[in-house]
């Protein structure tokens, strides 16, 4: 049985350049690893960092002759894309199976069977025991009916099994196949998590239920409950050995410097942060390193000593979900553990005491309440926190959250096309604003925040890693404003500004 995992030619981030989106998919990594180590015949096409275009992929498909491939998407800005390699797989060969899987296919599993008769199956929640589950039983020909977590189709019938159960012991799982993609294309970029970025992670999950976001509920436990399926937010972690092994692999056989953590909510535990930040300190590596954070865990970890020793151990860029400025709209959002008062002294005491960390906050702007007065007093807070990168993103409400149901229920999405949610593309209007004029507020706050004192501040930082960030945000606000200028040529220049671009080698 022989099993191809390809991530796609995809259209990349129109503010940046290429190597600034290949960041390495760790999904592949991971299912790689678990299935050759189950003796499957397994291999990795990842068509970004190979600039491997459409033409190029379908011959490569013909030459590999794969009995199954499989492809994963958890945003719904790349659906199409990933669709569109089911449909060339069964245009060069209909007997090679088609196998979906990650966030996308998972919530809208039963749409894409209904109306996308070239995927054969579709693995839901987390993957690496499904999916091989589900090899073995394509290589018998039966027992699909035994495996949890897959949707299929009997004749005309499609057929949701029940959700299959998380994987408790995060260690047991191999370590991820980084042998298998081309590691020395991972993390070119010049300024953006440099030197030599990769992506790692340490846990899956969530503990929280955020309405707006998506991915807590791709590792959620899932339970029938009264015949309906319920999502329960879980955490777990691989214990520090495992990840510094990790580590060791990356740091001495890789020359990787700058780690990128893709965790939903890295730091969760201080039992394990604190061992974690003794363990990188020890060994002496000279690592940046990235992560997603919760205020208020932040806030916890000062106290008890540990935040401290985490950035001598290397952190270097932390990404925050701000998300508003009003505590009320925060508890809309189901995201009540944080408040204005608690990202405000969080704020200051990291700006103060640690002024070589990089501090990202992300805003969601476009609410359905949203005046031109609220939208601005995001950007003012942003101004007054001084984080180094306010990052102003439109609610896009996408399938598996609750803000998707809401507003699909209420038929106040207007546009549809899952190309378009990029999260830089209004796809609703609020009340009080069109979706055009929320972008172009948007664009205007992105321009505005970037002044002299801001700029001076970032490239006079003694500190190496913070003066590249602040490199990497000038040279893309002046792409924003360079794309502006030419779009306000254009009556669509709503739609010119925030699309996804193709690469040059897209088609090739």
């Amino acid at each position: 049985m022989r099993v191809l995992l390809v991530y796609p030619p995809r259209r990349i981030w129109p503010f940046i350049n290429e190597g600034d989106n290949y960041l390495l998919p760790q999904s592949l990594v991971c299912l790689a690893a678990y299935l050759r180590e189950r003796g499957v015949d397994v291999k990795i096409v990842d068509c970004m960092p190979l600039k491997i275009g459409w033409r190029s992929l379908a011959n490569l498909i013909k030459s590999e002759k794969p009995d199954v491939v499989g492809v994963g998407e958890s945003h719904a800005v790349y659906i199409d894309e990933a669709l569109k390699l089911v449909k060339l797989v069964k245009e060069i060969d209909d007997k090679i199976i088609t196998v979906g899987g990650g966030g996308h296919f998972t919530n809208l599993s039963q749409e894409i069977m209904a109306s996308f008769p070239y995927i054969d199956f579709i693995v839901r929640g987390e993957g690496e025991e499904t999916f091989y589950k589900l090899i073995e039983a394509i290589s018998l020909k039966k027992g699909f009916d035994r495996i949890n977590g897959i949707v299929y189709r009997e004749g005309d019938k499609i057929i949701i099994n029940p959700p299959a159960s998380l994987i408790e012991d995060l260690d047991s799982l191999p370590l991820p196949a980084y042998d298998m993609v081309p590691m020395e294309l991972y993390g070119k970029a010049k300024y953006l998590f440099s030197p030599g970025g990769i992506t790692i992670h340490h846990s899956r999950g969530c503990t929280s239920r955020c309405s707006f976001c998506v991915w807590w509920t791709q590792m959620a436990e899932r339970k029938n409950l009264d015949g309906k399926e319920v999502l329960f937010p879980r955490w777990r972690t691989k214990s520090v050995g495992k990840i510094m092994e990790e580590i060791e692999i990356l740091y001495k056989k890789y020359n990787k410097r700058c780690l990128i953590f893709v965790d939903d909510s890295w730091n969760i535990d201080p039992k394990w942060n604190e061992e974690f930040a003794d363990e990188l300190i020890r060994r002496k590596f000279k690592l940046n390193w990235f992560a997603f954070m919760r205020i208020d865990c932040i806030l916890r970890d000062e106290e008890l000593g540990i935040f401290e020793k985490l950035v001598r151990a290397g952190l270097s860029h932390i990404s925050i979900g701000i998300e508003r400025v009003e505590d009320e709209e925060l508890m809309k959002m189901k995201k009540p553990f944080y408040k204005r008062e608690i990202t405000e002294r969080c704020i200051k005491l990291i700006r103060k005491k640690y002024p070589q960390v990089f501090i990202q906050g992300t805003f969601i702007v476009g609410t359905r309440g949203e005046t031109k007065d609220s939208l601005w007093a995001q950007f003012k807070f942003a101004k007054k926190l001084k984080i180094d990168y306010p990052a102003f993103h439109p609610l896009t409400p996408v399938p598996g959250t609750e803000i998707y149901e809401i507003y699909k229920k209420n038929n106040w999405l207007e546009i549809t096309d899952f190309s378009y949610y990029d999260w830089m593309t209004p796809v609703a209007s609020s009340l009080y604003m069109k979706r055009e004029e929320i972008e172009d507020e948007i664009v205007k706050m992105n321009l505005k925040y970037v002044r002299v004192p801001w700029l001076l501040r970032g490239l006079l930082s003694p500190h190496t890693y913070k003066r590249r960030m602040y490199m990497w945000w000038l040279l893309t606000s002046l792409k924003v404003l360079w794309e502006t200028t030419k779009a306000r040529l254009n009556p669509l220049h709503w739609e010119n500004i925030a699309g996804l671009k193709k690469p040059e080698w897209y088609m090739d």
